[in-house]
């Protein structure tokens, strides 16, 4: 079996004894062998058109048939699925990035596929630079950023998606060994996050070329993981099917003595054993020093023209007629007859580009070692004049040429040559956001550069540019460390007083690097001294994009006066310039933002509303992501929760799915405020975001949501994993939100495992972390009454245990949090204020002075700004004091108040330790009405139920009755298996009956089964 389709031409009639005949078709045009391999790709096509989408990653040593099977499996799919095909071409470092993707979607432009037509306007953006053919890309320009690849990869897959609403997708990238590093990214990508897509992503390797150290197996590695990835690989022929190919491409079956003598040669390789007959090796005579020796016998038997134009093709790799003309010498008419020569001996093939390639990539690796040292520099040389000769300099061909000028130039040693096809093959990568390789091509001009005669001359950029372009290759690769010496060095080499504004540009990504590696005050340094280079009566471009990252920085490290003053420049500066309603949004939601923190919420979100309405106006997904997630996260901080919730709930539906990034930060606003809110479930499914890739401040953020998202049920062993995964980087962020978040959740997770030392250390450090002058009153608030808290819990075990030191040491400390509270919440909004009530409560109970009222005011505060769960925890508090106090009623109604809120969110932990108070204290607990006459937001029970199941039990109840065993209430309803039991035996016994069929016939007779679920939004009112 051959790597390629079958051929037409009719079989020989030879006799297979008849060495001196050769066979004129060498390719068995029966399909033999690989039924399995077949089947199992037509079944990951089957799931893919069923909206499960699969990777198939297909193996093989060289010649094993790969490429065949390909074939086979595309024309036995026939009409039922869309084949997009594209192959990795080894042509050396320095090509194009995303070669094959090029090649697979380049037809897609060219004939004006309607799914083009259906992209998003981001998405046409980010695909027109991969795809210079693609008209009608009107929509506004996503300002470049670090995240630009990722839309880019977002937008092909978008792409796909659309083409899957028509018919199953097949992608098929071949010969994956050879693929630039861009193109392993977006293998990865793909690969990851492929969900219900009607996509079947198929890429091929050698298995026999990956070298312990090939940059392709630790891809692998990574797929071999994903649920999706299919391992199939491509052995070697037995003997039978040997026998069968042979028996095919001769035209009579293959006697058994040529079976096992092309056997013993070609070892079952389909693609040896063809060329072992092609070259007349029927397997007598003296077998060649290596197969390679028949493969050179098959190229010696061509013409002399022949052999021309195949040395040419060894070194180019890929040609059409134009640069084979122009390189061989040969004219029309004779290289016509050269071509197809070769091509009827099956030794090149024609590809759908008009481009000629050998058959197999053996038989060019063996035409090119046969060439002589400086027979190959001196083709390398001439190809790459003639292609650099070709560049229409039109805008839509020059990137890909280019870019293979660069690396003919560099296997010719042609240093100047070299020099300027770097740096344009360069800029090309660039523009398709191949980082990596743009860097990789710009460090190669670096080289060359002292080598060159007039290399400013023959470039027309100086040292420093070529520095300069090559530092930001590297940053926006997100390698900072390598970025940050070379803008160093191009700074070194450019005079601040001749060249002040080049400077600060150069300042502004240097500031921008520092940040990124955690050197924060020598970031706002460098910021503040590009500044200093641009008077402030310079409203141009340069000094407003300084401004508008020191404003937000200084907004991140809780600076909230000094981002106001750059965030009011900066809005002066867009405002007088044409810089587009996407960076006046952005400048606007920082001032809005930093007036909030600075104590003007109700001018801080006016800002944010006008923030929000320009970046609907922009049309740029990320901009109104952007402006959603920072009005709702105001919003929650200023007390305002379902409001917040709402507009973060209206945002996440607003930002097109292909924009996952965004979508998923915004889910875990969603998250953060849903979770506040009472509404958990809702808040777990945006946390849902699968196994997409997630790194710095993205996986911080989910993480710290997913850590109290399991805090609350008591899943402390998860909540333990999630913090874990995030020590390292909060340790280096210099953002006092991530700071405080983490510190709360570590400490609480502490406490309730019974470290009450390792709880003060954890909030500890989360004060020690951000800085002592920030203005983030909120992060400092909360904190601090954390602590009191704790030292509360300290001074009451110390009391208990009769430690009169320790307990003084505990109030003391307590005073202390109780002071800083009332420093941070001073002048500050709503929830400072509860956050103080708090503080209060547990200063009360650190010095032995425990008050109800005290815990009774700050549940109400927390009720009043509906946020259920630290209510339904301080009731409890409330609860112990009443008793304290000897107020039996009183307790009993506050506990019910605690019970039956933590019932409602599924504290099962909270529900446990107010069972044990009431069963420690003998307490009988209130009734529902009761509760209700207190005032507690505690919802009674459902009209239609009679036999007076807690919310909480409905829901157990209604997921009884669809048939779920305990294990998988408790996963649906985070709860642990065991609460789950008891859950369900008290519903078995309320309802008097004593299976879990009967409860459910109960439960559908009385109207109890169904679901009710709403849309999110309709759960948020229905909460209220």
């Amino acid at each position: 079996m051959s790597p390629a389709p079958p051929r037409t031409q009719p079989p020989s009639q030879g006799s297979s004894r008849d060495t001196g005949h050769v066979s004129t078709r060498v390719t068995s045009s029966h399909f033999v062998g690989r039924a399995g391999e077949l089947a199992e790709c037509e079944a990951a096509l089957r799931e893919a058109g069923g909206g499960a989408p699969s990777v198939i990653a297909l193996s093989g040593d060289s010649g094993v048939g790969k490429t065949r099977l390909i074939a086979e499996f595309s024309a036995a799919a026939g009409g039922r699925a869309r084949f997009l095909r594209g192959e990795c071409v080894e042509i050396g470092e320095g090509e194009l990035p995303y070669g094959p993707l090029i090649g697979a979607l380049r037809e897609l432009a060219r004939c004006g596929d309607p799914a083009l037509e259906n992209l998003s306007s981001g998405a046409r953006e980010s695909l027109g630079a991969l795809l210079p053919g693609l008209t009608g890309s009107t929509g506004p320009v996503e300002p470049s950023d670090e995240s630009a690849q990722l839309r880019l990869f977002e937008a092909t897959l978008e792409l796909l998606d659309l083409l899957g609403e028509e018919q199953p997708v097949v992608l098929v990238i071949e010969d994956l060994h050879w693929a630039d590093r861009s193109t392993r990214a977006f293998t990865a990508f793909l690969a990851r996050s492929l969900r219900s897509e009607r996509v079947l992503f198929l890429f091929s390797y050698r298995s026999d070329e990956l070298h312990r150290r090939h940059p392709l197996l630790a891809l692998l590695s990574e797929l071999d993981h994903g649920e999706r990835t299919r391992r199939v690989a491509l052995h070697p022929w037995g003997r039978d099917e040997l026998g069968e190919a042979l028996g095919d491409i001769l035209g009579a079956p293959a006697e058994a003595e040529l079976v096992e003598r092309l056997f013993a040669r070609a070892e079952g390789n389909p693609l040896y054993t063809e060329e072992l007959l092609a070259a007349g090796l029927d397997g007598r005579g003296g077998a060649p020093r290596s197969l390679r020796d028949a493969f050179m016998l098959r190229l010696e038997r061509l013409s002399d023209d022949a052999q021309r134009v195949l040395r040419v093709l060894a070194a180019a790799g890929r040609a059409d007629e134009s640069l084979l003309a122009a390189v061989s010498g040969l004219d029309g008419p004779e290289l016509t007859t050269a071509l197809r020569e070769a091509v009827e001996s099956h030794v090149i093939e024609a590809g759908s580009d008009a481009c000629f390639t050998f058959r197999h990539a053996l038989l060019r690796e063996v035409a090119y070692e046969d060439l002589l040292p400086g027979e190959r520099a001196s083709l390398h040389l001439e190809i790459a004049h003639a292609l650099d000769d070709s560049l229409s300099h039109d805008g839509h061909d020059d990137a890909q040429v280019v870019a293979r000028v660069a690396a003919h130039a560099q296997a010719a040693g042609d240093r100047t040559l070299l020099l300027t096809a770097s740096v344009a093959a360069a800029a090309a990568a660039s523009s398709i956001h191949a980082h990596g390789e743009a860097a990789d091509l710009l460090e190669r001009a670096l080289e060359a550069w002292p080598h060159v005669e007039g290399p400013q001359t023959v470039t027309g950029i100086d040292h420093a540019e070529l520095l300069a372009r090559a530092a930001s290759e590297h940053d926006d690769d997100d390698k900072p460390t390598r970025a940050e010496p070379m803008f160093a060095a191009a700074l070194a080499e450019i005079d601040e007083d001749a060249e002040p504004v080049r400077s600060a540009q150069l300042l502004d990504r240097l500031a921008r690097t520092r940040w990124s590696l955690a050197r924060g005050d020598e970031a706002l340094a460098t910021a503040r001294r590009a500044l200093e280079l641009l008077p402030p009566g310079r409203a141009d471009a340069q000094r407003a994009s300084v401004l508008v990252w020191l404003a937000r920085t200084t907004l991140l490290r809780g600076r909230y006066r000094d981002a106001a003053e750059s965030a009011r420049e900066a809005l002066e500066i867009v405002t007088a310039s044409d810089a587009g309603k996407h960076l006046e949004s952005q400048v606007l939601e920082t001032l809005g933002m930093a007036l909030v923190g600075s104590g003007s919420p109700e001018d801080g979100i006016d800002t944010l509303r006008r923030a929000l309405a320009l970046a609907r106006e922009s049309g740029l997904g990320y901009t109104l992501a952007y402006a959603y997630g920072n009005l709702a996260e105001v919003l929650f901080v200023t007390g305002q929760t379902r409001a917040a919730l709402e507009l973060a709930l209206e945002g996440a539906g607003e930002i097109p799915s292909h924009l996952r990034g965004s979508r998923a930060w915004l889910g875990a606003m969603v998250a953060e405020v849903a979770f506040a809110y009472g509404q958990w479930q809702l808040a777990a499914r945006n946390l849902a975001v699968g196994d997409l890739p997630f790194e710095g401040r993205w996986l911080m953020n989910l993480r710290l949501r997913q850590a109290e998202l399991a805090l609350g049920p008591g899943r402390l062993d998860e909540a333990d994993r999630a913090l874990a995964e995030i020590e390292h980087l909060v340790s280096r962020t210099l953002e006092p939100q991530f700071h405080g978040h983490f510190g709360l959740a570590s400490a609480d997770l502490r406490r309730r495992r019974g470290d009450l030392d390792g709880a003060r250390a954890a909030l500890q450090q989360a004060l020690d972390r951000i800085e002592l002058c920030t203005e983030d009153a909120i992060r400092l608030t909360a904190i601090a009454a954390a602590g009191v808290a704790i030292e509360a819990d300290i001074a009451q075990r110390a009391r208990d245990q009769g430690d009169g030191d320790c307990e003084a040491g505990a109030r003391r400390r307590a005073e202390i949090g109780l002071e800083r509270t009332r420093a941070a919440a001073e002048a500050a909004g709503a929830v400072e204020a509860i956050w103080l009530r708090t503080a209060e409560a547990e200063h009360g109970r650190a010095t032995g002075a425990d008050d109800p009222a005290a815990w009774a005011s700050a549940a109400a505060g927390w009720e009043e700004l509906d946020r259920p769960y630290p209510a339904a925890r301080i009731r409890l508090r409330q609860a112990e004091a009443e008793l304290e106090r000897g107020d039996r009623d009183a307790a009993a109604v506050s506990l019910a108040c605690s019970i039956a809120g933590a019932e409602r969110l599924g504290a099962d932990w909270l529900v446990e330790e107010g069972t044990a108070l009431a069963a420690r204290a003998r307490l009988v607990l209130a009734s529902p009405e009761a509760v209700g006459a207190a005032g507690a937001d505690v919802p009674a029970a459902q009209p239609a139920d009679p036999f007076g199941l807690t919310p909480r039990e409905l829901e157990v109840l209604r997921l009884v009755a669809r048939g779920a065993t305990n294990r998988e209430i408790g996963a649906e309803l985070f709860m642990a298996e065991k609460t789950a039991s008891v859950h369900v035996s008290r519903i078995l016994a309320k309802l008097d009956v004593r299976t879990r069929t009967q409860a459910a016939a109960v439960a559908y007779r009385a109207g109890l089964a169904t679901d009710g679920r709403a849309s999110d939004r309709g759960q948020v009112q229905a909460a209220r």
